[in-house]
């Protein structure tokens, strides 16, 4: 069984950019790059590229960077 998560708690490059304060979603992917610690996709569509992360650990990750 794959891992479980809450779809109330998921949000595309563009959450995760307005989360981040990035001002373009196509930087989160460079912050993917840049930080190998950021939390990764949970999900990801191959066919549309569309990825999904989780609200609540792009934030805990965002608060323990700014730490």
């Amino acid at each position: 069984m794959g891992r479980r998560v809450d779809v109330d708690d998921l949000v595309d490059a563009q959450g995760v950019a307005d989360l981040l304060g990035l001002a373009q979603r196509n930087s989160v992917y460079t912050y993917l790059r840049r930080y190998p610690e950021m939390p990764r996709p949970v999900i990801h569509f191959p066919n549309t590229h569309t990825r999904l992360w989780l609200r609540s650990e792009i934030i805990a990750w965002n608060n323990r960077a700014r730490h």
